[in-house]
């Protein structure tokens, strides 16, 4: 949102703002010392930690407003209103009065500049640690970040994505796409696209953020993003610009084109309902960029893998559970057009068409009488060779690799409810798994990936991905 108020809590500039020393992302909070989720007030350039650790941003700005309400405003103070902070670790601002991030600047562009210079203190923070760690690796040849691959040994060079505010769900969705090798090279291939009235910040780009600005891309926003994550330049990447664009954006994209994502992750359900009373059957195609799958109720109360009471939920039983023959009830009858009136029907789903990416997303959620509760049971999925034969529509129709899937990405959702809790993603990436947790990235075993509560899976085609090196 484009903030009213900046103009009256924006009164500091990186050339006369006392700020700590150090990286800002590790910057501590003056009130608790916690140095997690750190903000910068953009009045008077003191730091508080985020209302996710214990508020004291939030409050500091709520103190600053008592005197306002409780006596007469003097100049000064309506001029210092402590509203708007800035995020030290993804630099994003936002408005207290507002309660909501901000995407525009001052006249004479203090945001940018506040945020430039933070950036330019994390980077030679990033600079001064990779020099002291180089010279740790030089001196021990035991450290966590190191991998020994076909006898020698190899750094990672994966990034994390910062944080924006609750983004967590939106980085871990970004980080399974980039190791999905046929989706990811179509747009690290792409030529990069230059775009007028945008202002070089080192590697970033700032676009405008006025409302009439059209001169943005998304598909360059995700290029950049994608060919950031694998370089190794820095250990953390902010997906800010991406973040805007799509939000500045996303009403474009609802005509319905045919785009590289229908192409990868598009496939085909044939939906048949039957008639109950006079036999009359119905059938539908519709396209899907993703199957959601219900937990089957007999297994919801079974929470862990090592439980005894009975057996485990695997993947085969929520899409058996999809795909089976189901008798509507009375909520959902079926409008027969040969009886002329609602009629009690059932309705089976096959496959017409598989993706070459099959996303499965798996109902974690579900509304009882008064609120949403997660169904936390864990649902046992293949590493590889999901077969996916069983569920098509014409399976004699389809060559014995084209039903067989791999992972290659898993999204978990951490905490008890839909409004609340943390997203992280495991990913495949050259035989090796890792695990994305907003900025941190660290190596993991299969062991632990299977364990994982999955929230959504993303499984690669075999053949598809063994056409991946062709792109």
């Amino acid at each position: 949102m484009e903030c009213p108020h900046l103009s009256s809590s924006v009164c500091i500039a990186p050339d006369s703002a006392k700020f700590p020393n150090g990286s800002p992302s590790s910057w501590c909070c003056s009130v608790c010392r916690s140095n997690k989720s750190p903000w910068v007030c953009l009045t008077c350039s003191s730091v508080h930690c985020g209302r996710y650790v214990n508020g004291h941003a939030k409050k500091h700005y709520e103190d600053a407003q008592v005197p306002l309400t409780n006596h007469k405003k003097s100049e000064k103070q309506d001029k210092a209103q402590h509203t708007v902070c800035m995020d030290c670790s993804s630099y994003s601002t936002y408005c207290y009065r507002c309660d909501d991030f901000v995407v525009n600047d001052t006249k004479l562009g203090l945001v940018q500049k506040v945020r430039e210079h933070l950036q330019n203190l994390e980077n030679s923070a990033f600079t001064a640690d990779r020099h002291r760690k180089r010279k740790l690796l030089e001196n021990s040849s035991l450290n966590s970040k190191l991998l020994k691959v076909n006898g020698s040994t190899t750094a990672i060079c994966a990034t994390g994505l910062r944080n924006l505010g609750n983004t967590c769900f939106m980085n871990a969705i970004l980080q399974s796409l980039s190791n999905i090798e046929q989706f990811c090279c179509y747009f690290k291939e792409l030529p990069a696209v230059e775009l007028r009235n945008g202002k070089t910040a080192g590697r970033r780009t700032y676009h405008t953020r006025s409302q009439g600005d059209n001169n943005v891309s998304l598909v360059e926003e995700f290029r950049k993003t994608l060919c950031a994550l694998w370089q190794g330049s820095q250990t953390a990447f902010s997906p800010e610009s991406l973040f805007y664009v799509v939000w500045k954006i996303m009403p474009n994209f609802r005509n319905g084109a045919s785009t590289v994502v229908t192409a990868i992750f598009g496939g085909i359900l044939q939906n048949e309902v039957n008639c109950l009373i006079c036999g009359t059957e119905s059938r539908k195609f519709d396209p899907f960029l993703d199957l959601s799958l219900d937990i089957p109720s007999q297994f919801r109360n079974k929470r862990s893998k090592n439980q005894e009471n009975g057996p485990v939920c695997s993947l085969r039983d929520c899409l058996r559970s999809f795909t089976d023959l189901e008798e509507l009830d009375e909520t959902e009858l079926y409008m027969c057009h040969k009886c002329k009136k609602k009629q009690k029907s059932t309705k089976k789903f096959w496959i017409q068409k598989l993706p070459k990416v099959l996303c499965l997303h798996l109902k974690r959620f579900h509304w009882t009488a008064y609120l949403r509760n997660k169904v936390d049971t864990y649902v046992e999925f293949p590493l590889r060779g999901l077969d996916m034969k069983c569920y098509l529509l014409e399976p004699e129709n389809s060559g014995p690799e084209n039903c067989l899937y791999d992972l290659a990405a898993v999204v978990v959702h951490h905490g008890s409810g839909v409004g609340s809790g943390h997203y992280t993603a495991y990913a495949t990436h050259e035989g090796r798994w890792f695990h994305f947790n907003d900025s941190t990235v660290t190596l993991t075993e299969e062991d632990t990936v299977v364990k994982a509560k999955a929230y959504i899976l993303f499984y690669v085609e075999r053949q598809a991905r063994a056409g991946a090196d062709k792109l």
